[in-house]
């Protein structure tokens, strides 16, 4: 596995440099890129994973360019534990995603955040995007500023979108205390994703809810 090319769910390409990673790739990446659901995928088009132990700047974790046919993403192993290792490449999909929205799909998700800080929501989907809000609604004025509100809505996208797939990928308890989004709210986003980019057949966004168990005197 040293040195070769693999492939990726949806034709895309892992750059793998050591065998050491075979069990990363197998048990992390490739579950998390096969949950991606092919709508997504589709809008994203040809993708490069790289996977290198660390980058020069240490705070970094993930880096990714995109191109009008490929998005290129670089992920950091060393010290990284493998879960997180996917959730940085499900978030780069996320980051990279929100270029490729379409104009119904930025004005419906400015919506529902209009709608959540309009509720008093101050919880987020991560820490960045609950950073980017809480710089938002520093003052009238701030919350007024274009430029604040399009990062905030590009960020809380991307984390939202990680978190999708990863609801998709495998079971996930929701958080529900401070600074976390509150499950009805943390509910209507990931839906608007589903509807927009339906779960491919065998991936549910949600568990079947239980079966009451018959009554003896029913």
């Amino acid at each position: 596995m040293a040195g070769r090319t693999l492939i990726l769910a949806h034709g895309w390409r892992l750059e793998c440099p050591r065998s050491e990673l075979e069990p990363l790739v197998r048990e992390w990446l490739r579950p998390a890129v096969r949950a991606v659901p092919r709508a997504m995928a589709s809008r994203l088009r040809s993708c490069r994973v790289l996977l290198q132990d660390r980058f020069s700047n240490p705070e970094l974790s993930a880096l990714w360019v995109l191109s009008e046919d490929r998005l290129s993403v670089e992920l950091a192993t060393e010290g990284v534990e493998p879960h997180d290792v996917a959730m940085e490449c499900l978030l780069c999909l996320g980051e990279a995603l929100w270029q490729r929205v379409r104009r119904l799909e930025r004005d419906g998700w400015l919506e529902l955040l209009r709608r959540e800080i309009n509720a008093g929501v101050d919880g987020d989907i991560d820490e960045d995007a609950r950073s980017a809000k809480r710089r938002l609604l520093l003052s009238s004025a701030s919350a007024r500023n274009p430029l604040r509100l399009k990062r905030y809505a590009s960020i809380s996208f991307a984390g939202t979108a990680a978190e999708y797939v990863h609801c998709l990928w495998h079971d996930v308890s929701a958080r529900t205390e401070a600074g976390h989004l509150p499950a009805e709210w943390l509910r209507r986003r990931l839906e608007l994703f589903a509807r927009w980019f339906p779960p491919d057949r065998g991936y549910r966004l949600f568990a079947r809810a239980a079966k009451r168990a018959p009554d003896a005197r029913d």
